[in-house]
C-alpha cells in the first residue's frame, strides 16, 4: 500500500487510521495496534515540524505485510537531518520554543521492532519501520 498526503498536522490522525486499517488483517492486540500507531503518529510528524517547518509538502507512507511482519516507510522531501545520530538521541530537539519533547525516535525504536533513518540535508528524510505482530514467543 502506498499513499501521499499533505503534511499538514490533521493528517497525523489519518495515517494513524490508514495504518491501523491495514494491519487489522494480523489481529494485532490492542498493545500491537497501539505501537504502530504511534510510531506511524510520531513519523509522521516528525515530517510536518521537522522536515517541512510545517510548511507545504507531500508525506509518503509505504506499507508491506509478509507473513507476520508489517513493514512501513514515511518519507518526506523537507531540510532533511544532518546528524542522524544526534537527531535520534532522547530529548534531543530542533524545536525547543515549540516545547517538543525530543522524544520521537526513542519512541519509535522502543514501540516498534526496528527502526532506520536515512535523510539527505535539502532532500529529506525516509524512516523505516518494522513490527512482527501477532506472533507470541514461547515463555521458559
Amino acid at each position: 500500500m502506498k499513499i501521499i498526503f499533505e503534511s499538514c498536522s490533521e493528517n497525523e490522525a489519518f495515517a494513524r487510521t490508514v495504518i491501523a486499517a491495514y494491519i487489522t488483517r494480523l489481529n494485532p492486540t490492542l498493545e500491537e495496534l497501539s505501537d504502530v500507531k504511534t510510531a506511524v503518529s510520531e513519523a509522521v510528524t516528525n515530517s510536518i515540524i521537522h522536515g517541512y517547518e510545517n510548511g507545504a509538502g507531500d508525506i509518503v507512507m509505504e506499507c508491506c505485510i509478509h507473513n507476520y511482519d508489517v513493514s512501513i516507510i514515511i518519507e518526506d522531501f523537507g531540510v532533511g537531518i544532518s546528524d542522524i545520530e544526534k537527531a535520534m538521541e532522547p530529548l534531543y530537539t530542533t524545536r525547543p520554543e515549540w516545547e517538543r519533547s525530543g522524544m520521537g525516535f526513542a519512541f519509535m525504536e522502543a514501540f516498534m521492532d526496528e527502526l532506520e533513518v536515512e535523510s539527505v540535508p535539502g532532500k529529506g528524510t525516509k524512516v523505516f519501520l518494522k513490527k512482527t505482530i501477532g506472533v507470541c514467543e514461547e515463555q521458559d
